[in-house]
């Protein structure tokens, strides 16, 4: 990671990460809490709060579409806040649950020293909010990717969420009946016609919601020739 200079966003300076370096941050800090299981299921993004940060999500009234907030104060992170609308038991609303709360886990993960620098508290002036649509990537329509315009914070943040709740080698596991070897090399890829159903086995085994899972598809693997498929 380093820093380079933006104009864009509440900071002067914006930390740079590849998607590689997302991930092994993701996936080193589940291995330090004793979050990463050995074969697919449903990662404890509530407990890894509490075990990284040392706080419990809290739920509070905020405006509608707006699901989630971190506080943030010179010691790290302070308090994480996830709508009262999403807490109804269903499902779909305790899927959103884990994407917002694995989507502040990744601001707290990768933006966390920029506060302590800073001295603010929010990403956004007090009494003000992000975009409902770009807070959480759980927002975004299944077999599209959210543009975005110029917001790096949540673009970052919005990747963790795939890195945090649906590991790259548990995936894997978990799709290994999907995959076919494809190219002189026999990398094994992800065909078209088996998306759909690949999407709905990740959202089931990781509970994570159907948009989560199909763009993590998309990211484990890209249509471009197939390029990224696995050994």
């Amino acid at each position: 990671m380093k820093n380079i200079r933006t104009r864009v966003g509440p900071f002067n300076q914006r930390p740079f990460y590849t998607n590689s370096e997302i991930e092994n941050m993701c996936i080193d800090e589940l291995q330090r809490a004793g979050l990463l299981p050995s074969t697919p299921e449903p990662i404890r993004i509530d407990r890894f709060l509490e075990k990284r940060f040392n706080i419990s999500y809290e739920y509070d009234d905020l405006p509608s579409g707006l699901l989630g907030y971190t506080r943030f104060s010179k010691s790290g992170v302070q308090q994480i806040v996830v709508a009262r609308s999403l807490d109804d038991s269903s499902t779909s609303n305790d899927r959103r649950v884990r994407s917002t709360l694995a989507h502040e886990a990744g601001h707290g993960l990768m933006h966390a020293h920029l506060f302590a620098l800073s001295g603010q508290s929010s990403l956004f002036p007090e009494g003000e909010g992000p975009s409902p649509r770009v807070l959480c990537r759980d927002e975004a329509t299944p077999g599209s990717l959210r543009k975005y315009s110029g917001e790096w914070w949540e673009f970052q943040a919005n990747r963790a969420i795939g890195d945090l709740l649906v590991p790259r080698a548990l995936a894997y596991q978990c799709l290994a009946d999907f995959l076919e070897p494809r190219g002189l090399l026999g990398l094994r890829d992800l065909s078209d016609d088996r998306r759909v159903p690949a999407a709905k086995q990740l959202a089931e085994i990781f509970d994570v919601n159907p948009a989560v899972a199909t763009i993590r598809i998309e990211e484990l693997f890209p249509r471009q020739n197939g390029a990224q498929g696995m050994l």
